[in-house]
């Protein structure tokens, strides 16, 4: 056993570290909430990670983003992260998937699953498919226009507090579509969103295959505080999931 995880094993035994080193879990999402996942994870032990980004970085990213600095924009989320993992745990195990998401995903061999995409489709295609093939999964449901992360708290998405607010309604009334009302797990926030003004982008994207999708994205006001901290609950759930 690696020295780099003697910490850990003072908290939760060498047992445990041995069940995440023999885990694998995908992050879907490597920006604010999912980087920070992602590094968690890595931080923890776990001995596979496959991450699912088609995205760059952008200066608009460094306020709140982890692999975020004026020397990595327009580079590569997926290539920073596997330097920097690989930096933290050279043994680890990673998988690269730069693209968008794929709707034809191989969950066999996954222990869970990460949910930090921010397209409303996306989301709920990746839920309904982890909902079905029993894949456990952990979705934040929205770290933008907040800025108080101790409003966070994790729940099953049928206890969620405010069902009200835009973000989570809609998923919430796209998932009841194919009969999910519980099941998933979700951090959330109590905070109610605000933001100085609404602004929206038509985003375009082809995919590795050659599918190009075209897509109204609204874009947040975000802080460098409730993402991260979004992405640490996830981490901490998932790790103390997998050892129970």
């Amino acid at each position: 056993m690696s020295e780099i995880f003697t910490r850990n094993i003072l908290y939760w035994g060498e047992k445990s570290q041995n069940k995440l080193l023999n885990s694998h879990v995908a992050v879907f999402g490597l920006g604010g909430v999912g980087g920070y996942c992602a590094e968690a994870l890595a931080r923890s032990g776990i001995g596979e990670l496959t991450l699912i980004d088609f995205d760059t970085v952008s200066e608009s990213n460094i306020n709140r983003q982890i692999v975020a600095l004026n020397s990595t924009v327009n580079k590569k989320k997926t290539c920073l992260f596997e330097k920097r993992l690989k930096d933290i745990n050279p043994d680890i195990k990673l998988n690269l998937i730069d693209d968008f998401y794929i709707k034809d995903f191989d969950f066999s061999g996954i222990d869970f699953v990460s949910d930090a995409i921010d397209t409303m489709r996306s989301k709920i295609n990746l839920l309904v498919k982890c909902y079905e093939n029993k894949i456990p999964v952990i979705s934040s449901m929205g770290a933008g226009n907040r800025i108080e992360p101790d409003k966070l708290y994790i729940s099953d998405i049928s206890e969620i507090h405010d069902k009200k607010a835009p973000f989570v309604s809609n998923i919430i009334y796209q998932l009841e579509k194919y009969g999910i009302k519980s099941g998933i797990s979700v951090v959330a926030s109590d905070e109610k969103p605000f933001s100085q003004e609404k602004l929206s982008e038509v985003e375009k994207i082809t995919t590795q295959t050659g599918e190009e999708i075209e897509f109204n994205k609204i874009i947040p006001s975000s802080t460098p505080f409730v993402a991260p901290a979004s992405g640490l609950f996830m981490a901490s759930y998932i790790v103390k999931s997998l050892i129970k």
